[in-house]
């Protein structure tokens, strides 16, 4: 099979209405209100959604010309950082077609072309990318297949393509940051990262050493705000505290001297990942006290996190401190976060809270600090 040329150039057709000149009054397709603002991808089917007809149907080796609207919305997600995957229950080859054009196939990520169900095709673009399924949104022609993923994942939300204007609506206008519109292309350089990590003979630790990864932690500038807001809302599976940020609020905190946001900076011989992390850190003569700390789930399970936080608790005790607390709030997604805090020695200090309110983990500086991920540079700018 083959792909016409060039498709993002094509023009309507008569029979194809843009969604948003179709979509049904006040249809929802079953899945209720839908938190458009936490997706971090779109996962398209196929036939029927990103095309007219069923590709294995056709009787030439060419697939069905994409409909314009849908390339022009993946364009328009691309540019506000959110990705684009496919999950199609159909025969491998069309996706073997779909990645003979160059210029379809590098709009997606992570795709699942096969005949398994559409809901273990999604945890599997999940676990690729490194993001948590809730993370995703479907976008299917099918009431089956959406009420299927519904039914298996009730995180994950389904969707007609008639439904597609209110995504947009949903993901706003606001300023994008730069590490927003650069996501596209780092999931791409993390595939190459994974990619490499799968070839390598020797221990996972030492794949590690051999990715030169460099960690640059400092004071955020008015520049980092941005990104930093982004984190603490977007975050969940390495957010300690759920504390709602905007740049106002940083810029009060902030100015007095009582509180400091500071943030850090990942790269690597593969490429830079960006500003990956974010700590709000109230500090007294003898205590630091971080309100919030948020990292990219693009760093999970490489010492990036207990190297952040070695960081804060080095400067800290340099600082003359001599307790860390942190503000942790327990949630089903941030069991790998809370689980770094005790292992760094955290314990609860004081449970007296609002019901749902963050727990205080706390530790001595004048004790042994857990050791440095060896394999990470870090260095504070």
């Amino acid at each position: 099979m083959s792909h016409p040329a060039n498709p993002a150039n094509a023009t309507d057709s008569a029979n194809e209405a843009d969604p948003a000149e179709s979509r049904p009054a006040g249809g929802d397709g079953g899945t209720g209100a839908v938190a458009f603002d936490r997706v971090k991808c779109v996962v398209w089917d196929l036939d029927g959604t990103l095309w007219d007809g069923v590709a294995v149907e056709s009787e030439s080796e060419v697939l069905p010309a994409f409909r314009p609207w849908a390339l022009r919305t993946i364009d328009q997600l691309a540019e506000r950082g959110v990705l684009s995957s496919i999950a199609s229950r159909t025969a491998p080859s069309v996706l073997d077609a779909l990645r003979a054009d160059a210029e379809v196939a590098e709009r997606f990520v992570a795709p699942q072309v096969g005949w398994q169900d559409k809901s273990e095709s999604l945890r599997l673009i999940a676990e690729e990318l490194g993001i948590g399924v809730d993370a995703l949104l479907l976008v299917d022609d099918s009431p089956y297949e959406r009420a299927e993923v519904g039914t298996m994942l009730p995180g994950v939300a389904a969707i007609a393509p008639e439904q597609v204007p209110e995504l947009l609506d949903g993901l706003g206008s606001g300023p994008l940051t730069a590490d927003a519109r650069e996501r596209v292309r780092r999931y791409r350089t993390e595939a190459v990262r994974k990619d490499a990590g799968r070839q390598f003979a020797g221990t996972r630790e030492e794949f590690l050493r051999s990715c030169e990864m460099r960690l640059s932690v400092g004071t955020a500038s008015d520049d980092d705000l941005p990104r930093a807001v982004e984190l603490a809302t977007r975050t969940h599976r390495l957010n300690s505290s759920g504390l709602p940020l905007d740049a106002g609020r940083v810029r009060k905190l902030t100015a007095h001297g009582g509180h400091s946001l500071l943030v850090a900076r990942l790269e690597d011989r593969f490429g830079e990942y960006g500003l990956i992390g974010a700590a709000l850190v109230e500090h007294t003569a003898d205590t630091w006290w971080v309100r919030l700390l948020a990292l990219s789930c693009r760093v999970a399970g490489r010492g990036v996190s207990l190297g952040f936080l070695r960081w804060l608790m080095d400067r800290a005790a340099e600082s003359g401190a001599a307790e860390f607390r942190v503000d942790s709030r327990p949630t089903s997604a941030n069991v790998e976060l809370r689980l770094l805090f005790r292992q760094a020695g955290l314990r609860v200090t004081d449970d007296a809270r609002a019901e749902g309110g963050p727990v205080t983990l706390g530790r001595s500086l004048e004790e042994p600090l857990p050791e440095h991920p060896s394999w990470l540079d870090i260095t504070g700018r």
